[in-house]
């Protein structure tokens, strides 16, 4: 009979493309996942991977494989989701990616709120930029709070089940001068200096495709993905920065935003889970915490 988790270290293997990068996310040795794979490979007698230049790839045998293990878990994942609505209760432990534009204003308040109302539930988040709905897939992660900017197309991996949340704005944020929250016009910007993210974020890309639809190239003095950096920045006069409104603080002195009235650049933050025919009930309670902080939010806003 198949052993489950050698199926799982199979797909981990071919998600990270090498027994090294897999070893280190399930903090496993490569030799011990080395070992669970050559038996594995045992099993079926086939082999299942092939070199690829510095990676490893998939046989034909292993594709097909990983195919039915594809199956395989994701019916262990629905049994575990139908046993957990029939037990009706919040689980113990999960873990929940998020950016980290959206821990100040959604997740802390979220998790604290969800702390109170099941306390036995320990949540981890993990907060990072990078590849959340590939972790989700994977199963490293229960719960994605993401996000997809307006000018992409949408992109998921199978068996991922994605809510929207809200739609999020970029604002114009420069030192106060107490002009207000007048708008501002996009290709007003083309004489600033701006702060923008890097040209390889999501964020980064959506900023330089407004610029170029409202006519102009921006002229970047700083690049970062550190939103108190760029606010920093926008504070002492140096620059001129573009932030999704969740991720600024209404009370932050010393900067004026301004909603983009022309070419405006908003981002879908969303809640992402694996697919199952039932809903698990913790995933549930942390999406629905999520809800209830953005509803907070649209009231302060």
């Amino acid at each position: 009979m198949l052993d489950i988790r050698r199926l799982y270290m199979l797909k981990t293997v071919a998600a990270r493309g090498s027994i090294t990068a897999a070893a280190q996310s399930l903090s496993l040795s490569p030799g011990a996942v080395s070992q669970q794979l050559a038996a594995l490979r045992h099993d079926m007698g086939v082999d299942l991977l092939r070199p690829d230049g510095r990676t490893v790839a998939l046989t034909e045998a292993g594709r097909v494989l990983l195919e039915h293990a594809d199956r395989i878990l994701a019916a262990m994942e629905e049994a575990e989701c139908a046993v957990a609505a029939v037990k009706g209760t919040v689980g113990a432990t999960a873990t929940l990616a998020a950016l980290p534009s959206t821990v100040a204003r959604i997740v802390a308040p979220a998790l604290t709120a969800l702390g109170s109302r099941h306390p036995q539930l320990a949540v981890t988040c993990l907060v990072s930029d990078q590849a959340q709905l590939r972790e989700l897939a994977l199963g490293t992660v229960d719960v994605v709070l993401g996000q997809r900017y307006h000018h992409l197309p949408e992109t998921r991996p199978a068996g991922v089940e994605v809510s929207p949340l809200l739609y999020d704005p970029l604002l114009v944020v420069t030192a106060a001068d107490g002009s207000g929250k007048r708008p501002v016009a996009l290709r007003d910007l083309s004489t600033h200096h701006l702060v923008v993210p890097p040209p390889t974020t999501d964020c980064g890309q959506a900023v330089l495709h407004a610029c170029q639809q409202a006519g102009f190239t921006p002229t970047t003095r700083y690049v970062t993905a550190d939103i108190a950096a760029q606010l920093a920045l926008a504070r002492a006069g140096l620059a001129t920065a573009l932030v999704p409104r969740t991720a600024i603080d209404p009370a932050t002195p010393g900067i004026r935003t301004a909603p983009i009235e022309d070419h405006p650049v908003l981002r879908l933050l969303f809640a992402a889970t694996r697919r199952t025919e039932t809903a698990d009930p913790t995933n549930t309670a942390i999406i629905e915490a999520l809800r209830a902080q953005r509803d907070r939010i649209a009231g302060e806003d």
